[in-house]
């Protein structure tokens, strides 16, 4: 069952109590704020909590009380995990020395653990052209869908139409996902790949490659999206903030302002065999056809479709195929894009993480703020009887509002502006993943808090020349937790009780002074 946005509005409109309650908890990291299990309720779904600990080898599964009842652990830093019904975990991991790319989620190693900690799989896509990259999806056959960073020489991007200001001298970073099939103990074979730079379009220099008119377009991407370069800044600025943990050691002066898109989360729904992505950089998501073979992918005909590897569907901000203005944007850096999973209440649509500017938009009537804050969305794109996404001629893809959505009744207790995620759950619940405050809470139709744990875990990894890393500013930062039910098939004839002794928590070191 869902309810209106608006409906949802009105009652928290109309709650005395919301109204006067001031906000409480703004500060988006969660320092000084009480951790571990923070509220439960009667009645809750019997489930667990899968998430990976910060700067750790650990992937935790907690109970509903919050306690640690299995940990699988890796021979580096995981990043996400995901389970299997097997009990073996698929996980990206931290690869310690990749090359070139200096900043925003790369991790370049995929593994497959076992229940009891062994590595069954360990593969490595991480070079001087491409690495994979915040999230990646697990196929029902097994195969991985993995989101990569893909290196653009400058002389190509010109040549196609990127605007000389907002290029930067090493090229950009442009997107690609790439399926994987886990071959032997550290093999992975490539067998369907889908590059953004094929399904470019640009309006700037009639000159160029790819010039056209945006919008006419919607299923390209305007190359010329993103914001502009970073003001420029010495090397010896740039190398105080590597040493402070403040950029990324392969941060140079050529390469900041290289990740133009940032694609950071994607998904794979096997009745419909499409692919979802999200750019938050640009405010949208995007759905494409997996039927389609490589060479059609790399085209605009062809699979289930017929449309090759062009977009069937986008949403999130018109503004980027020229199709609607500031009034029709729906999305603001958003996170974790996922379809409602089959028997599960609002099936088929979808829920995202979204980050909300100040001030409102129409169709939400809400009260004024002059804050950022984050909502959980739900919305169902318009499909005719074919399966085809509906647009009409000059306006932009629909929807134009959510079926449903989540925010904090103060607006601004619930905030984080990266990572993070939502997943609907079989009992029609929404888990949220507050990921910078490490937030991990389950909220009813209606909007009511049932449920909430906060991590309390921070590892103690260091860099490869033995230095530690900073834990400030995100000592317990999230960026996917999943809820798994009681009844999944990984946790059938399982001892889930509490591990002796529970892992300890993590203390804020206090700050230190710069001499």
């Amino acid at each position: 069952m869902t309810i209106s946005a608006r409906s949802f509005t009105q009652m928290n409109d109309n709650d005395s109590t919301n109204k006067k309650t001031a906000p409480v908890h703004r500060n988006m990291f969660g320092y000084g704020i009480p951790r571990g299990l923070t509220k439960t309720s009667e009645g809750l779904a019997d489930g667990y909590i899968l998430f990976a600990v910060p700067n750790s080898p650990f992937v935790d599964l907690i109970n509903r009380k919050g306690e640690v009842v299995h940990q699988w652990k890796s021979n580096y830093g995981v990043f996400e995990a995901y389970l299997q019904d097997d009990g073996s975990l698929f996980q990206a991991v931290d690869d310690p020395d990749f090359p070139v790319f200096g900043c925003c989620g790369p991790y370049g190693r995929i593994q497959k653990i076992s229940w009891d900690g062994k590595i069954l799989w360990d593969y490595e896509y991480a070079n001087e052209q491409h690495i994979a990259h915040h999230d990646f999806a697990v196929m029902p056959n097994g195969h991985i869908l993995a989101i990569a960073y893909e290196v653009m020489p400058y002389d190509k991007a010109i040549a196609m139409g990127r605007k000389p200001e907002l290029t930067p001298k090493s090229g950009p970073w442009t997107e690609e996902i790439v399926e994987i099939v886990p071959d032997g103990m550290t093999g992975g074979k490539i067998v369907w790949e889908w590059h953004l730079w094929d399904h470019l379009i640009q309006d700037a220099d009639s000159k160029k490659s790819d010039y056209g008119n945006v919008a006419d377009h919607p299923e390209l991407l305007d190359f010329n999206l993103g914001a502009p370069l970073p003001p420029p800044i010495t090397q010896g600025a740039l190398d105080t903030l590597i040493a402070k943990g403040m950029a990324h050691r392969n941060s140079t002066l050529d390469n900041r302002g290289s990740d133009i898109f940032h694609f950071n989360a994607i998904k794979y729904n096997a009745d419909l065999d499409q692919i979802v992505f999200s750019s938050p950089n640009i405010s949208e998501i995007y759905i494409i056809d997996h039927s389609t073979t490589t060479q059609e992918a790399a085209g605009h005909k062809g699979g289930r479709y017929g449309k090759g590897g062009d977009f069937l569907y986008r949403w999130g901000n018109p503004q980027n195929y020229k199709r609607g203005d500031s009034t029709n944007r729906t999305l603001f850096g958003q996170h974790d894009i996922r379809w409602i999973e089959k028997g599960t209440p609002g099936a088929g649509d979808l829920t995202v993480f979204n980050n909300h500017p100040p001030g409102e938009i129409d169709w939400s009537n809400m009260g004024t703020t002059g804050k950022n804050y984050s909502m959980v969305y739900e919305f169902a794109p318009p499909i005719d009887k074919k399966g085809n996404y509906i647009i009409e001629k000059g306006k932009p893809y629909g929807p134009e509002k959510p079926v449903w959505f989540y925010r904090a009744a103060d607006t601004l207790s619930f905030y984080s502006s990266f990572i993070s995620g939502a997943q609907r759950m079989p009992n029609g619940n929404t888990f949220i993943n507050e990921g910078a405050k490490g937030r991990f809470f389950e909220v009813t139709p209606q909007g009511e808090i049932v449920w909430e744990y906060l991590n309390p875990y921070h590892g103690n990894i260091r860099e490869p020349n033995g230095d530690s890393i900073p834990a400030m500013p995100m000592p317990f930062f999230e960026f996917r937790g999943n809820f798994i039910p009681a009844n999944h098939p990984a946790l059938a004839n399982r001892k889930l009780e509490p591990i002796v002794p529970q892992p300890s928590v993590f203390i804020l070191p206090p700050p230190t002074t710069d001499k």
